[in-house]
């Protein structure tokens, strides 16, 4: 048995078992991952794959112990590129960042122009994504750190935890009504045009619950994935709208109101994400500690090794 093997029974798992698709992902034929897994197969002695004919239909129960089994290979493996990449060139490689958009616009570029400062022969790979994209681009290791306000907590295969808490605000245009209300409630909008976000992204979950919990219906208008965009739909005059606090900080128009809306949608907390199990860099630890104060290499060691599962913001 060989790693090539290892990697196309893996790869046929994550394309759902279609052979040619793996194929096209690991650069080679189709019939020649079939022939690798059937000899892999012959040389265990089990049938990883049930198959009817020749394509495959299921996983069987031992080759779900044979993944599981070439899933911790794999990641050794990788673990073993990057400590040899961490001793041949400790100051330089490539750090690979998977995030939404709101947080690669406003929260990461101190981070990341402070990274770049300390280690100025480290190139940033920056992978913008839906938070469910975000927690697969870090499980299937195309991303060393995610960071996400959704979802990543989800997942057993990721180490998580909180970096900062934040709340939703309105924003509307000077001569709105509600521009006068220092306090906004859930009657003063409810029967707005409201512009925000996709329900995927940055706690858009939060403003339907509470919308729902008062059994009313949010008369959404517009739904984008980019604060800038819903800002410049409110310019427009499209409606009224909500975006994270985040994207408000050092506007550079400043011609919107904002007002807090915490107090009806709560607080939501992003999180960074790591892949249990994998080996980091030495300027992985300390792009996270730059993300914030709260996290140190310390605890995301100790987190990494099972003792920290959350800790308190």
């Amino acid at each position: 048995m060989n790693l090539h093997q290892f990697r196309f029974v893996q790869e046929a798992a994550r394309r759902n078992l279609n052979l040619t698709e793996a194929a096209k992902a690991l650069h080679t034929s189709q019939p020649g991952v079939s022939k690798a897994i059937i000899e892999l197969e012959e040389e265990l002695g089990v049938d990883i794959f049930a198959r009817h004919g020749k394509r495959l239909k299921r996983i069987t129960e031992p080759g779900q112990h044979v993944l599981q089994s070439i899933e911790l290979i794999m990641r050794e493996v990788g673990n073993l590129k990057r400590i040899g990449e961490q001793f041949s060139a400790q100051d330089s490689g490539t750090l690979s960042i998977a995030t939404t958009h709101t947080q690669a616009r406003y929260v990461l570029p101190p981070s990341v122009a402070k990274l770049r400062e300390l280690y100025p022969k480290v190139h940033i790979s920056l992978h913008q994504a839906t938070p469910a994209e975000v927690a697969r681009m870090v499980i299937d290791e195309i991303a060393e750190i995610g960071m996400a306000t959704e979802s990543l907590a989800d997942y057993p295969e990721l180490v998580t935890l909180p970096c900062y808490e934040w709340q939703h605000v309105l924003v509307v245009p000077p001569q709105h009504p509600l521009a006068q209300k220092e306090r906004i409630s859930l009657d003063d909008i409810a029967h707005e045009s409201l512009i925000t976000y996709h329900p995927s992204f940055t706690g858009r979950n939060k403003i339907d619950q509470a919308f729902a919990t008062r059994r009313m219906q949010p008369r959404v208008v517009l739904e984008a994935i980019d604060s800038d965009v819903i800002k410049t739909y409110v310019r427009l005059g499209l409606g009224v709208g909500i975006v994270a606090e985040m994207a408000m900080r050092d506007d550079p128009a400043g011609d919107l109101v904002v007002r807090p809306m915490g107090h009806l949608f709560g607080q939501n907390v992003a999180r960074v994400a790591f892949k249990r199990g994998a080996y980091m860099r030495t300027f992985v630890y300390k792009f996270a500690e730059l993300l914030s104060d709260r996290l140190s290499r310390d605890l995301v060691v100790r987190a990494m090794n099972g003792h920290v599962a959350d800790y308190e913001l």
